[in-house]
């Protein structure tokens, strides 16, 4: 097996594509942006080498969705290769990638090779490629759901059309965040199968595990470097000479980070950009860490989820 490069034989041709939107005034029409994937002139294909980083948020998700889409519709792409560093994200933009990817598996071979960290709604956006890598320092797993409790009371001057509008209970929430949790559970057993050894509770329990100890318990196939998981990408579709496309997501960020209000703990988030105000968050999170902040002091911009 071989990668083409025009300068020397047996080396990689690698085409990066970064995804830039644009904005255009006049007239108010945005125009499509199509990629070309040049190849070689002895390659058989390209590996589509997609990058999975920071949290997962429906905009983010919005890019992945059409990186993957054009994986699917283009013709010279043979095969993905999900190269993933993520603590997670929102529940609903996580769910969103896991379909994507099952969507894409389905039609051409999609392997995910974990380079940091894939936990959370991460790992659970990977669940249906169809292998696995991952280095033996990074982590996986941390298979829950994060969820703020009960909502301040609403002020009278807001006219409600039923006592549970726009104010869930604690209970409400716990048996939401529940559910979401048993549906990830769930779609971890379906997809890991046999190769997984952790019982229901203990993968429920949400622990994280380096990569030897995925490896064993079922949560990865491999353990190999990102080459590694691009070669086996490029032989389960049947390819010896192949091209790489590396598509780079567009820069930016967004933190989470847990706070005390009026004697309740509230989960935030914030840009990373200095002029960003902070958002509480409603929705339940699939993230691996929350840090805490001090109401007293600024957000620190280093927190991840």
């Amino acid at each position: 097996m071989s990668r083409n490069n025009d300068s020397s034989a047996g080396s990689t041709n690698t085409f990066y594509i970064v995804a830039v939107a644009a904005a255009v005034v006049v007239s108010a029409v945005l125009a499509p942006v199509a990629y070309d994937y040049a190849q070689s002139a002895q390659s058989e294909g390209t590996v589509s080498v997609i990058t999975v980083s920071g949290v997962i948020t429906g905009s983010k998700v919005d890019t992945l969705s059409e990186d993957l889409r054009e994986a699917r519709i283009n013709d010279s792409i043979k095969s993905v290769v999900l190269k993933v560093d993520s603590g997670g994200g929102a529940v609903a933009p996580s769910e969103r990638l896991y379909l994507e990817v099952l969507r894409t598996a389905k039609e051409i071979p999609v392997v995910a090779s974990v380079q940091g960290v894939s936990a959370s709604g991460a790992y659970y956006g990977i669940l249906p490629a169809n292998e696995t890598f991952m280095l033996s320092s990074g982590q996986v797993g941390s298979v829950g759901v994060i969820g703020a409790g009960g909502t301040a009371p609403v002020p009278d001057r807001i006219i409600r059309t039923g006592p549970d509008k726009a104010q869930p209970t604690t209970e409400q929430r716990r048996q939401q965040v529940e559910s979401l949790k048993r549906q990830f559970v769930n779609r971890v057993v379906e997809h890991r199968g046999e190769n997984i050894t952790l019982s229901r509770e203990e993968i429920a329990n949400a622990k994280t595990y380096l990569g030897p100890r995925a490896a064993e318990n079922g949560l990865i196939d491999q353990l190999g470097t990102l080459s590694v998981a691009i070669d086996h990408a490029a032989e389960m579709a049947g390819m010896e000479d192949y091209d790489i496309a590396r598509k780079e997501p567009p820069r930016g960020g967004l933190i989470f980070f847990a706070t005390t209000v009026d004697g309740q703990k509230m989960i935030y988030k914030q840009q990373t950009s200095n002029d960003a105000m902070a958002i509480p968050v409603t929705q339940p999170l699939a993230i691996n860490e929350i840090p805490y902040h001090d109401p007293g002091m600024g957000v620190d911009a280093n927190a991840s989820a």
